[in-house]
């Protein structure tokens, strides 16, 4: 009579747990920069009520874009180091370290658009002409972290 083999030899198994090695090793930084990216996402979502006060106050004609923001309005949490908003409507958020200490810049446009460009530059007191197009764009830390519209690293490359 033949024996029949039951359960795996040591090299077979010894394979197995090599192969589970490599693909923890592959999936685990990955993750961790896919954790990165969803914590920038949330700062960016905390950016929309300010573009909506930018778009109010250029639509109104105000000289001062920012008019209505308080630093207070925007507290820091475990992924929003600072938030901005300059007189010209640009919205600044910084993310903590945990989110990737990244700067990102929102800047407002009147959207008369080209195939090249997203408009002009909004003139504070002057009533846009056209829908305000947001242009986003990267001043500090890894391009990897930010959503793929902000991977650029200055608003003059669209100018």
């Amino acid at each position: 009579m033949k024996k029949v083999q039951q359960g795996f030899t040591l090299i077979e198994l010894m394979i197995v747990i090599a192969i589970i090695g490599i693909l923890a090793a592959i999936a685990i930084p990955a993750y961790q920069d896919y954790i990165i990216r969803s914590r920038v996402s949330e700062a960016l979502a905390a950016a929309d009520a300010l573009k909506t006060l930018v778009t109010e106050n250029a639509d109104n004609g105000i000289s001062d874009l920012s008019t209505g923001f308080s630093s207070t309005s925007v507290k820091a949490t475990q992924n929003i180091a600072s938030v901005n908003v300059s007189t010209a409507g640009v919205v600044t958020i910084a993310t903590q370290a945990k989110a990737g200490a990244v700067t990102i810049n929102l800047a407002p446009f009147d959207g008369a658009a080209t195939s090249s460009t997203p408009g002009t530059a909004l003139v504070a007191g002057t009533v846009p002409q056209n829908q305000i197009v947001w242009v986003c764009y990267t001043t500090v830390g890894p391009l990897k972290y930010v959503p793929a519209n902000c991977r650029q690293t200055a608003a003059t490359n669209l100018l």
